[in-house]
């Protein structure tokens, strides 16, 4: 099926922010021994554990299931034994850690036509293996419901954020899986299965030949790849409305259970940043440990290592594991250092929106940024300068003052639906008050998931 271009929805508003380290387009087999799921990467999720440090798993074994919703459950990635259960503060289940076997095994879920099956099959079967977590929803940006019946389904195909994986690269030579993948997702809403790719570029086959879904092209600078843009442009949520959404090695995940009957928790991941010797992609299992990643390929010095991009992405110690939900680990340097004349001088190699600096004639630089934010808390003030970035028909600075007044009627009216906290990433990159922006828009989308439910 040919991809019909003349249909572009451009995304004026935003910023691409060019960083060093991106990684070369080589894909290597890695073979970890530790992995980890973590429950907090679940909003919203009450892990109650189903096994004890000493057991034996396999791919596919309960690891915990969601106390509100136990028909949700989380399985483990890999065969092996309970190496550790690790707790926080308040007994805060942080990861169940499991050493892998030598030979891998899975359990039996049966392979099966997801055509030949009903709705309620489907997702019978991608709740037994564990695979159901990856399909989550708009508004809140949860777990999808399984009871619910989604309005469509979206897969951002591409991803615009800094040193962003090539989703091409990493489905190139899986075109059937993706197929099945799709098929099963076509089982589970009567709306579209909306595939966005961005325009002006040569795509991988496996996307431009898959059937059964609406293609839907996009251009312009990040965010443009969030899939809450691309909902908002294409299919934009209402009170009461669900759509769901997934990501390209999802889909492939759904597809393999079908195909092969088994947890396939193959992950590509993007090794990327400045303090990356050799930034490449890596072919591990989901919740791969951080050291193993990067082992021998860093360089010297302090470094933040973060589990995403650096935008959204978590802070993760060495001795941590990759996310859940994360195809891309960014090592940059950490900014624990103050700088003397700062503002004083020239800045030819600091990244700015505004023309503060000289580096604002050179658009395609590339820069070593670290995690420095260059002041300290200040007062939420109006600028004007997050309209510029921010591409929804929505009042940014006054979604954000309502949220943190916990005015419901107010945060509906002015759009909270239809964000979440990643599509504020650029606001508060450029925000000069050095607010937890995105940390504000998730506590507002708790505490409207908690009103409605």
């Amino acid at each position: 099926m040919k991809v019909d271009m003349s249909t572009i929805t451009k995304i004026k508003k935003g910023l691409n922010i060019n960083l060093v380290g991106e990684a070369e387009k080589v894909i290597k087999d890695l073979n970890c021994k530790q992995f980890a799921i973590k429950p907090t990467d679940f909003i919203g999720v009450f892990p109650k554990l189903m096994v004890k440090e000493g057991d034996l798993v396999k791919a596919g074994t309960p690891l915990f299931v969601d106390k509100n919703r136990d028909n949700i459950m989380f399985t483990s990635p890999v065969s092996g034994t309970i190496s550790e259960i690790r707790r926080g503060p308040k007994r805060l289940l942080l990861d169940i850690r499991i050493e892998a076997d030598e030979q891998q095994s899975a359990i039996d879920f049966k392979a099966a036509d997801p055509k030949t099956l009903s709705r309620e099959e489907v997702i019978e079967k991608l709740i037994n293996s564990g695979i159901w977590p990856f399909i989550r929803q708009r508004p809140y940006g949860v777990i999808a419901d399984p009871l619910a019946e989604p309005k469509s389904i979206f897969i951002s195909a591409f991803d615009s954020s800094p040193l962003a994986p090539d989703n091409d690269l990493i489905v190139h030579g899986c075109g059937e899986d993706f197929q099945v993948g799709l098929n099963a997702l076509a089982r589970l809403t009567k709306g579209k299965i909306h595939l966005n790719l961005e325009a002006d570029t040569s795509h991988s086959k496996v996307f431009t030949n898959s059937k059964g879904v609406q293609f839907n092209q996009f251009s312009g600078p990040h965010p443009a790849g969030n899939v809450g843009v691309q909902i908002n442009r294409i299919d934009p949520i209402n009170k009461g409305e669900v759509v769901w959404y997934c990501y390209p090695q999802d889909v492939l995940t759904i597809g393999r259970l079908f195909n092969k009957g088994i947890f396939d928790a193959t992950r590509v991941l993007a090794l990327t940043g400045s303090e990356v010797t050799n930034p490449l992609y890596v072919k591990t299992q989901i919740g791969a440990s951080v050291d193993c990643l990067f082992k021998g390929n860093v360089k010297e010095g302090n470094k933040r290592f973060i589990s995403g991009n650096v935008l959204t992405g978590q802070k993760v110690e060495p001795s941590g594991y990759a996310g859940f939900y994360h195809t891309q680990l960014t090592v940059i340097p950490e900014g624990d250092y103050y700088e003397f004349l700062g503002w004083g001088l020239p800045g030819f190699n600091k990244f700015s929106l505004s023309r503060t600096f000289p580096s604002f004639l050179f658009r395609n630089k590339k820069y070593r940024l670290d995690t420095n934010m260059h002041g300290g808390d200040r007062a939420l003030v109006m600028t004007g300068q997050f309209e510029k970035v921010f591409p929804f028909d929505i009042y940014p600075m006054q979604l954000l003052k309502a949220i943190m007044v916990e005015d419901i009627d107010l945060m509906e009216n002015l759009g909270i639906y239809e964000v979440d906290e990643e599509d504020f990433a650029l606001c508060e990159v450029i925000d000069t008050s050095k607010t937890n922006i995105q940390e504000i828009v998730r506590n507002g989308l708790d505490l409207m998931r908690k009103e409605m439910s």
